[in-house]
């Protein structure tokens, strides 16, 4: 499924998404409220779909924005009217599930940066890999990254680790034919892979450039957008919508 397009809310201009969110979030807790349900299930209900569409956010700040919208807002709101109708333990949900899927020892890393469908269509001919070659995506978010690494590499098997258990679980409904784990991609062995794929951010580079170190001869280690400073490059390239590919194999070279 591409989302790379202008109907996915996250490619429209900022604040545009969170609004989006914020709407949808406020309608279906009336609804639930209009139905009668219970207050607390309104507000997790409501959280949980805010909580969805922090996937809209391009950054953290924004993600955060997007998912605790809703809860400030009608805390706000019930504050002021002098009407509180929810149990104090409710108001833990949404701390709760933004946790569950932005655990906190993944927020050194890049919660959810997606790939965009076409950024990596030209890299087989800078990085060629064999047919059955074994493909990791470190940190494999909502699946966006494997689905294009099997563009890419049709005849590859793609695989993803992600430490957050609900964003392993969307890879793994949205990419049926890619194995995902749940696990720490700093901690994982990176020595049995052709390939390994990253979308980080600047922060996470130098544990990559350390984690480069266990790839084997010939191997290749790509990230998006961001330079291991530390490493010479084997080649780049410029992706349609101005995101650098920077491609390195090992053994790795320092500069």
């Amino acid at each position: 499924m591409a989302v790379d397009n202008k109907f996915w809310p996250g490619q429209w201009q900022w604040p545009l998404p969170a609004v989006l969110a914020w709407l949808l979030t406020w309608l279906l807790f009336k609804l639930l409220a209009g139905q009668g349900a219970d207050p607390g299930l309104s507000l997790g209900l409501a959280s949980a779909l805010g909580v969805a569409c922090t996937l809209w956010g391009e950054t953290w700040w924004r993600r955060l924005l997007i998912g605790a919208g809703f809860p400030l807002s009608l805390a706000i709101s019930l504050t002021s009217s002098g009407s509180i109708g929810i149990p104090a333990w409710a108001w833990l949900l949404p701390l709760g599930l933004l946790l569950l899927v932005y655990p906190v020892n993944a927020w050194r890393d890049a919660p959810v940066f997606p790939t965009p469908s076409d950024a990596l269509q030209a890299l087989p001919q800078h990085a060629p890999i064999p047919a059955g070659a074994l493909v990791l995506d470190a940190g494999c978010g909502a699946g966006h990254g494997l689905q294009a690494l099997h563009a890419a590499y049709p005849e590859a098997h793609v695989q993803g680790l992600e430490y957050s258990w609900p964003l392993r679980f969307l890879s793994t409904v949205r990419c049926p034919w890619a194995k995902v784990r749940r696990g720490d991609i700093w901690l994982a062995d990176w020595s049995g892979y052709d390939m390994v794929y990253l979308f980080q951010r600047p922060e996470s580079m130098t544990r990559a450039v350390i984690k480069a170190g266990e790839l084997r001869p010939g191997a290749w280690l790509v990230s998006l957008e961001f330079e291991a400073s530390h490493l010479l490059p084997f080649a780049q390239y410029r992706a349609p919508g101005g995101k650098m590919v920077w491609i390195y194999r090992a053994p790795v070279v320092a500069r």
